[in-house]
C-alpha cells in the first residue's frame, strides 16, 4: 500500500471559530499561525489521518484587548499551554463529498473526542504541476469541557458568551510524497 503525505498550503487555508456575544451576535476569530499535515492510503480520503496544530498566541479577533485577554487563564491560557492540536482516529464516508472526521481535539491540557464534519472539495493540479486537495470542516465543541469556563452576566442579566463554539476550517493540501508501505 503507498501511503501519501499532504502538507497545508497557509496561504490558501483558514482556521476560525466563533462564539455568541450577549446571545445575540457572533464574535468570531482565527488562529494566524498553524499547520497541517494528512497521510492517504494513495489519493483515498477515507483513510486519511488528520494532525492539527495552531498557536495559541496567534489568535486573532481583530480587537487587540480582547485578543490579549484570550491568551489569559480566563481562556485559552497562553503562556501554560501554547499549542491547541486535533489528531483524528477515523474518516466516516457519508458519501463521496461528505464525511465525519473522528478525533481528539487538546486545549489547555485537556484532551477530549470529537466529531467534525468534514465536506471534500476534490483533487486539482496547479499551474506547477503539483497536485492539490480542498477540504472544509465544520463543527461545534462545548468550551467548559476543555477547561474554558469564564462566565460573566451582564449588567440587565444576559450571559455574556456562549458556552457552545462553532469552529470553521477551510483548508488547501499539497501532494508532498508517496512512501511504499511494506506488508509483512
Amino acid at each position: 500500500m503507498k501511503t501519501t503525505k499532504w502538507t497545508i498550503d497557509n496561504a490558501h487555508s483558514e482556521i476560525q471559530f466563533k462564539v455568541r456575544h450577549l446571545m445575540v451576535s457572533w464574535v468570531s476569530g482565527n488562529f494566524k499561525q498553524f499547520s497541517a499535515e494528512v497521510e492517504t492510503e494513495g489519493d483515498d480520503i477515507s483513510t486519511a489521518k488528520v494532525r492539527f496544530t495552531a498557536d495559541i498566541n496567534s489568535i486573532t479577533t481583530n480587537n487587540e484587548q480582547r485578543d490579549a485577554h484570550l491568551r489569559t487563564g480566563d481562556f485559552f491560557d497562553a503562556a501554560n499551554y501554547p499549542q491547541l492540536t486535533f489528531e483524528s482516529s477515523k474518516m466516516e464516508k457519508l458519501d463521496d463529498e461528505n464525511y465525519n472526521v473522528y478525533g481528539t481535539l487538546t486545549m489547555r491540557g485537556v484532551s477530549k473526542p470529537v466529531v467534525l464534519y468534514a465536506e471534500f472539495g476534490g483533487f486539482a493540479q496547479d499551474a506547477w504541476g503539483n497536485t492539490r486537495l480542498g477540504i472544509s470542516v465544520t463543527g461545534k465543541i462545548n468550551r467548559k469541557d476543555f477547561g474554558v469556563s469564564f462566565s460573566m452576566v451582564s449588567e440587565t442579566g444576559s450571559i455574556l458568551l456562549s458556552e457552545e463554539v462553532t469552529i470553521n476550517a477551510n483548508a488547501q493540501f499539497i501532494k508532498q510524497a508517496i512512501a511504499e508501505t511494506k506488508v509483512a
